[in-house]
């Protein structure tokens, strides 16, 4: 029997990465604009920044992405209010089917935001620049990165381009792909829970106060988080917690004491035991940090 073998189409090929950066940034931010022969991307992944793309002003929210295409002039800058975290990547490829991205800003579904994620995930393992560095104009490999992280960089970004083409096409950007019913309601537990967190971020919370308010049992809520976000939902709210504390210290209005008794810590120094423990830095190097960052471009 003779065989013969399908060589399979490749309508996107990422020849590049350039850049791949997250940025945490002070509500007055402000970038002054460039223009480059690749592509980028900028997704909000909290807040809310205003971007100059060409000859055009847009206001873009969390989960809002856009894109600019090749020797466009951009620009972006913090609108005071609230401080924004940006997801910004760059690269070289050729398709036509780039001229999907062409003047493109919306919003993204969970499978983009995902993709996204695991793009950031495997650059933190493979890339030795900071990504929070805005004067990183060469990354630099690292030798021990995990094996095949790079590739999957590449992939992902395929990935994610991709499947924002087929829904560009259908019309319907954020369209969920069909999931059981059980991955259905997960879903939709996971996400009431998250708003129940962060509305009640300013509270101390136990594990039953927030299974008796959102009518779930201990087991199950440990499994949700766990399967989400590889810890339980008292680790995952003092994330959010810190995040939060985070955002206030960018947005430079209130200092240390009062943004720990806005996020309801009985005191200042179980704030900044919290807060190292998680960012690795006191809430003061952070802020000199973000500040230091901010001021190098």
């Amino acid at each position: 029997m003779h065989f013969k073998s399908l060589e399979l189409e490749e309508i996107i090929q990422i020849q590049k990465i350039v850049t791949i950066h997250y940025f945490e940034y002070m509500n007055d931010y402000s970038f002054p604009g460039e223009k480059h022969d690749f592509w980028e991307f900028l997704c909000v992944d909290k807040g809310e920044v205003d971007v100059i793309a060409g000859d055009k002003s847009y206001t873009l929210r969390k989960g809002q992405i856009v894109f600019h295409k090749p020797n466009e002039f951009h620009t972006v800058k913090a609108n005071g209010r609230i401080a924004p975290n940006l997801v910004v990547v760059s690269f070289e490829c050729d398709s036509p089917y780039m001229k999907y991205f062409e003047n493109l800003i919306t919003c993204i579904g969970e499978k983009e935001r995902n993709l996204i994620a695991q793009i950031i995930y495997e650059a933190k393992h493979c890339i030795l620049n900071p990504l929070d560095d805005p004067a990183t104009t060469a990354m630099v490999r690292n030798p021990e990165a995990p094996i095949g992280a790079e590739q999957l960089i590449k992939i992902y970004l395929e990935n994610l381009l991709i499947s924002m083409i087929r829904q560009l096409n259908t019309g319907n950007l954020s369209s969920p792909a069909i999931k059981s019913m059980k991955q259905k309601s997960d879903t939709l537990v996971y996400e009431k829970i998250s708003v129940y967190l962060e509305e009640h971020i300013r509270e101390h919370l136990t594990i039953d106060a927030i299974c008796r308010e959102n009518l779930i049992g201990r087991s199950q809520l440990q499994k949700l988080f766990r399967n989400k976000h590889q810890c339980g939902v008292i680790d995952y709210f003092s994330h959010l917690k810190i995040e939060c504390a985070k955002q206030l210290i960018r947005e430079n209005h209130h200092n240390f004491t009062q943004i720990s008794d806005y996020l309801g810590y009985t005191s200042i120094h179980y704030f900044s035991r919290q807060f190292k423990k998680i960012t690795g830095m006191t809430p003061s190097e952070y802020a000199s940090s973000i500040k230091a960052i901010s001021d190098r471009r």
